[in-house]
């Protein structure tokens, strides 16, 4: 098989705008012109493996465990043959002999070459040395056995390329250290980096646990619309998308709760949801734009049962994914342990600043200027409940890292929670906090139409005054309540935020896949621009 002089012109970068084609690519591209000139797919359809790395290795063992090796040193006349295939991820070359490892996941197998095995071209020894190369993708089919250091391998009889690597894969194995790249190509981080490729599977193994806890109380799973009318169930602003056939705008949705507590009013006594939600808000290291909630609701509970649910799954989770209830996050001992601290808000602040937000209910003004005072950043158009918010967030927040039920909020921070029964201007409200940073958030679930509707009216007052993230009239919603609802309790817990404490990660970039970026500054041509 012998390699073009020069590449064909569909091989070019000039074929390809937009795409980079360096030294190495080019390299690689002349190896990928040889193959098709050969009459060779390098991205054939399909392989017959009969085993992954990691399952051939499992098997081999057992295998070893019912033939034991001949005592008298001579060559066993059994073998265990398999075909696998994998990621080139290291070789050693050698002249007649070489060494390979595939991996396939997590599993690494170590591939033996021997020039006097594989003769039959085109894919012959010298094919394996001239044309394949890190990263590559290998079927191989053989027989396993030790080395002399004792290493599990797969002496290669026949092997096929099956996808061509055509640009380098990171040259340090232990791992991809630019932080946007590795976000911006996650793939490169998953191969790169073994610890990031177990937080994901940790993740999973989270939301699994979840969901199976969930299943044993009798809750049950239900889906509702991504795509709204009227978005609700939150304060945040949304994203804007248009359905042309109808010729209407529709809203991304910012939380699944007025759906869900459709549900309880048509029967349906326990239900939650593991769901994607859209907020367009600020980037950083707790939010990103699209991220995973747990919502659920139980037909006549209140924030107390929703407590004891939460205080009751998150160390199950815990226990099934890290193995412990004291875990630690950014070096801080936490311990998950049930109870967990119960405070007011209320008291929370004032042990925080001694300021008291009661005194300050009709006056905006003076709670404005008592909270700047404290040194906490606010916007000149800040309403009362924004600028309580920013006081709590800012004094009372940073403090709570052992697991802690912050209670009792404001009603006018809480347009869809049951007021209190002591204190009519407070309502049945928490937010967990763990780590110092909110978890999950749930109410004693207002089930009273005419209050509901006049809390959505004051919402719509407070957008015409320039709140864009306060709740709109929801008349459907309203007709709901108006057929009547249980007393209910209802939780949201941010599935992400969760595993960045579970799994001891900095940012919520690090336990989201593919998290939202920045435009790159050097960006490929826009679409239709491309190509031959």
């Amino acid at each position: 098989m012998s390699d073009p002089s020069e590449l064909p012109a569909d091989l070019t970068a000039e074929a390809y705008p937009g795409l980079e084609f360096g030294d190495q690519e080019q390299q690689r591209l002349i190896k990928l012109a040889a193959l098709r000139a050969a009459g060779l797919d390098p991205y054939p359809p399909r392989f017959a493996r009969t085993h992954s790395p990691a399952q051939a290795l499992a098997a081999f063992a057992a295998w070893e465990a019912d033939h034991p090796l001949p005592t008298d040193g001579s060559p066993p006349t059994e073998r265990l043959r398999l075909s696998t295939a994998g990621r080139i991820v290291s070789r050693r070359m050698m002249g007649k002999a070489s060494f390979v490892h595939i991996s396939s996941g997590a599993a690494r197998l170590q591939l033996f070459f021997r020039s006097d095995d594989l003769t039959a071209p085109p894919y012959d020894y010298e094919a394996f040395k001239r044309l394949l190369d890190l990263g590559d993708h290998l079927g191989v089919e053989g027989y396993l056995f030790r080395t002399k250091t004792g290493e599990p391998s797969l002496h290669v009889e026949a092997f096929l390329l099956l996808g061509k690597s055509l640009t380098p894969l990171p040259e340090k194995w232990h791992g991809l250290h630019d932080q946007e790249l590795r976000y911006r190509q996650r793939y490169l981080d998953l191969i790169a980096n073994e610890d990031v490729r177990r937080v994901f599977q940790a993740r999973t193994a989270i939301v699994r646990a979840m969901r199976r806890y969930l299943d044993e109380q009798g809750y049950l799973e239900v889906e509702t619309p991504v795509l709204q009318s009227l978005y609700g169930g939150a304060t945040a602003r949304p994203f804007v998308t248009h359905h042309n056939a109808l010729d209407q705008d529709l809203y991304l949705r910012i939380a699944d709760e007025l759906y869900l507590k459709r549900l309880i009013v048509g029967g349906f006594e326990r239900v939650y949801e593991i769901a994607h939600d859209f907020r367009n808000e600020g980037i950083d290291v707790r939010h990103n734009p699209e991220f995973t909630m747990m919502e659920c609701y139980e037909a006549y509970g209140d924030y107390h049962s929703m407590m004891a649910l939460l205080e009751g799954m998150i160390p199950a989770l815990a226990q099934a994914v890290c193995g412990t209830l004291q875990i630690q996050y950014r070096g801080q001992p936490i311990d998950l342990t049930p109870p967990w601290r119960r405070v007011t808000m209320r008291d929370a602040l004032r042990d925080a600043s001694g300021l008291d937000f009661a005194d300050y209910y009709d006056d905006r003004d003076g709670f404005y200027a008592r909270v700047q005072a404290l040194g906490v950043e606010l916007q000149p158009n800040m309403n009362w409940s924004q600028i309580l918010n920013e006081a709590v967030g800012t004094l009372v927040e940073p403090q709570l890292i052992q697991p802690t039920f912050l209670i009792d909020y404001p009603a006018a921070l809480s347009p869809l929670a049951k007021r209190s029964a002591t204190d009519p201007q407070l309502v049945e409200r928490f937010e967990a906090f763990i780590g110092g940073f909110e978890m999950g958030n749930a109410f004693s679930e207002l089930n009273d139409p005419l209050d509901q509707y006049r809390r959505f009216a004051e919402g719509v007052t407070a957008r015409r005054g320039g709140d864009d993230e306060a709740h709109q009239m929801d008349f459907d919603f309203l007709h709901a309540l108006m057929v009547g609802m249980p007393p209910t309790g209802g939780l949201g817990l941010g599935v992400d935020r969760l595993a960045m404490v579970l799994l001891d990660q900095a940012s919520i970039r690090d336990v989201i896949l593919f998290p939202h970026m920045r435009p790159a500054k050097t960006a490929p041509p826009a679409e239709g621009t491309a190509g031959p």
